[in-house]
């Protein structure tokens, strides 16, 4: 019986990913509406990098290298790296609209929670 822990991974990242953001907006003074908007653009933007990181994770798990000159642990290691800079750079470029809506729902929780305060 095979058990695919990608998915979990992915999972357990984004929920702690949503945490941190959370907590980040809910544990520190209030900053100005400019600075916290900032904040939470740079937390949608990170989760999408991260999300679009391990959705690429996948792509690459089935290219196979060529035993002369690659392989091993080492190409493991900066291949790694390297799908998670594509992440970051495919989600600082406009990305594919994962952080539009993570940043209106982060939004929309300090709104509810403002509300709440009130």
């Amino acid at each position: 019986m095979s058990f695919d822990m990608g998915n979990i991974g992915l999972m357990s990242g984004a929920n702690m990913a949503m945490e941190q953001a959370k907590a980040s907006m809910f544990n520190t003074p209030k900053p100005s509406a400019d600075q916290s908007l900032d904040k939470i653009k740079e937390s949608a933007q990170d989760f999408e990098a991260f999300f679009l990181s391990q959705m690429m994770e996948h792509m690459f798990s089935g290219i196979e290298t060529d035993g002369m000159f690659g392989g091993g642990h080492a190409e493991k290691v900066y291949r790694s790296m390297l799908i998670t800079e594509y992440g970051n750079n495919i989600a600082k470029n406009g990305g594919v609209g994962v952080a539009d809506h993570v940043m209106n729902t982060m939004i929309e929780m300090q709104e509810q929670a403002s509300n709440r305060e009130i």
